[in-house]
This record gives structure tokens, C-alpha cells and sequence, in this order.
């Protein structure tokens, strides 16, 4: 069957309307799988989080309970496999009750699939490193947000244009 008929679609288009049910009960129960995908590091604590990755939140036929999938390492997979019991306990500890009923362990390279696209390193989020603008870039800016009468929006407005006529510089 190709994948562009017509039924090939309906099954599709079904799924993902069954999907957005399941999330709309979920979230009306208070668990919203985003937030433990999303906030890893805060919930699993910095040593689990730094050997395990959350895939999948996966609910059960009968509603009961979820399953949430982590990614790990093969050598790692035994130091998580004796802490699933405290993660579960941390996961519903957010949510006030047992959403989570089970943590299924999945392996994989250190550095993710052949593509190499799953790290296992959180890495710290970067300063930016501004340019220091030059007198000339300063008075463009500033020229730019002239009209506005609004301090505040006139600030915002200098520093955005300030980056963005130092970014043209650096690459012209």
C-alpha cells in the first residue's frame, strides 16, 4: 500500500486526534509529559540525568498509570536499572500522584545512533559574547529609536538595532 493513499492518511489523521485526547486527559490530571521531558535534569537529579535521557511518556490500554522510556548508555544501564524505583518515586512526587506506574530502560551508544544525534552531556547554557560597538553603530542605533517616547521601549529598541548593525559589521 503506498504511503499517500487515502486510507494511508485516515490512519494518520485518526492517531494524532487519539494523541491529542490522551494529552487533553493527562493534562487535565495534572501530568503534562513536556515537563518531564523538558526538566530532566531538575527532577532525575544531576548524576541520573547526566546518564539517562527521557524518550517517551506511553500510557497503558487501560489508562492506568504511564511508562516513561530512558535512553542510556549499555554500560550505564545497570546503575539506572537499580534506581528506576527512586526516579519513579521523584517523577510523581512532581505531579502528587502516580502517574508514572513504570520506567522501561532503553539502550544505546554513548553518543546516540549512527547519526550521533542523543548526547548524554547537559551542557551549561552559553554567555553571549557581545561586540563592543563603536561610537558610529552607537549613533545609528540610537537615530533609529529616536521617535519613541517610551524609555524603556527606546532602550530595547537601541540595544536591538546596536546587535544588529554590529552583527552586519562583523560579517561584511
Amino acid at each position: 500500500m503506498a504511503n499517500n493513499s487515502p486510507r494511508r492518511r485516515k490512519v494518520t489523521l485518526a492517531s494524532s486526534l487519539m494523541q491529542a485526547q490522551i494529552r487533553k486527559v493527562s493534562e487535565s490530571r495534572g501530568f503534562a509529559q513536556t515537563r518531564v521531558l523538558t526538566h530532566w535534569p531538575e527532577i532525575a537529579g544531576e548524576d541520573m540525568a547526566a546518564i539517562s535521557r527521557p524518550v517517551d511518556v506511553s500510557y497503558a490500554r487501560n489508562g492506568m498509570g504511564a511508562t516513561l522510556t530512558l535512553l542510556t548508555t549499555g554500560a550505564n544501564a545497570p546503575l539506572l536499572e537499580m534506581q528506576k524505583e527512586k526516579l519513579r518515586e521523584r517523577v510523581n512526587a512532581i505531579y502528587g500522584y502516580n502517574a508514572i506506574a513504570r520506567i522501561r530502560v532503553t539502550q544505546t551508544a554513548a553518543t546516540g545512533f549512527s547519526e550521533g544525534r542523543v548526547s548524554f552531556q547537559h551542557r551549561a547554557p552559553k554567555e553571549p559574547t557581545a561586540p563592543v560597538p563603536d561610537e558610529a553603530t552607537r549613533a545609528k542605533a540610537q537615530a533609529a529609536a529616536m521617535g519613541v517616547t517610551n524609555d524603556d521601549l527606546r532602550a530595547a529598541l537601541e540595544r536591538l538595532a546596536t546587535n544588529v548593525l554590529s552583527r552586519t559589521q562583523q560579517q561584511g
